[in-house]
């Protein structure tokens, strides 16, 4: 786990509050993508914390609370598929990654983001695979994706049952693209990803 620790050892001595920084969903086919920001104290070491695609949803959940408990600060972002269609994936991902850091209590000094670079004025460091290399940005990572899953299980499976969000959570699975097939695009899809995914002269919306 100590290896998980490097980046933000190397900067804790300059540095009193280093955030990481996750998105999850930039692949989807439907809904927000959802950035999260994670400020943990100082030589906290949590175990099994690491890249959330590694992890059960199971371990996922239980680690999810473990770093709401330990946190310094917690911060999420969301951009919809309205705006993802209108500025395209990256720039949106990295739009849902500034809400995040706006959103924490706490002004971060220091931040470790997971390969992507931000718009903002605090000292900034792009970790390639930081997700699996450091303990911040996988806190951020797990927090990011449990908080879309639920509401891919919860709020947008709801409004749209017959698509199967639950699921798959968006991706596009064979299912998936079945039921856009024969129900159509709903407003929470992503109407720039469909156009490269059928082949087929489909009205899609």
């Amino acid at each position: 786990m100590s290896d998980l620790l490097s980046y933000e050892r190397e900067y804790w001595p300059s540095h009193q509050y280093i955030a990481g920084i996750d998105e999850v969903g930039r692949g989807c086919l439907f809904g927000d993508v959802v950035a999260a920001a994670v400020i943990l104290p100082k030589d906290l070491v949590l175990e099994d914390v690491n890249d959330s695609k590694k992890l059960s949803a199971k371990k996922r959940d239980k680690l999810y609370d473990i770093i709401i408990e330990h946190a310094l600060a917690v911060g999420v972002g969301f951009v919809d598929s309205e705006m993802i269609d209108r500025i395209n994936i990256k720039q949106a991902a990295r739009v849902a990654m500034k809400q995040a850091v706006e959103q924490l209590k706490i002004t971060p000094d220091f931040m470790l983001i997971d390969a992507e670079k931000m718009d903002v004025k605090i000292p900034q460091l792009s970790v390639i695979k930081g997700d699996a290399t450091s303990q911040s940005i996988a806190a951020a990572s797990i927090v990011a994706k449990v908080t879309r899953d639920r509401l891919c299980e919860g709020e947008w499976d709801a409004l749209y049952p017959e698509y199967g969000i639950a699921i798959h959570k968006g991706y596009a699975t064979k299912f998936h693209r079945e039921q856009i097939l024969a129900f159509g695009a709903t407003p929470m899809h992503r109407k720039s990803f469909l156009t490269n995914i059928f082949i087929q002269e489909q009205t899609l919306f």
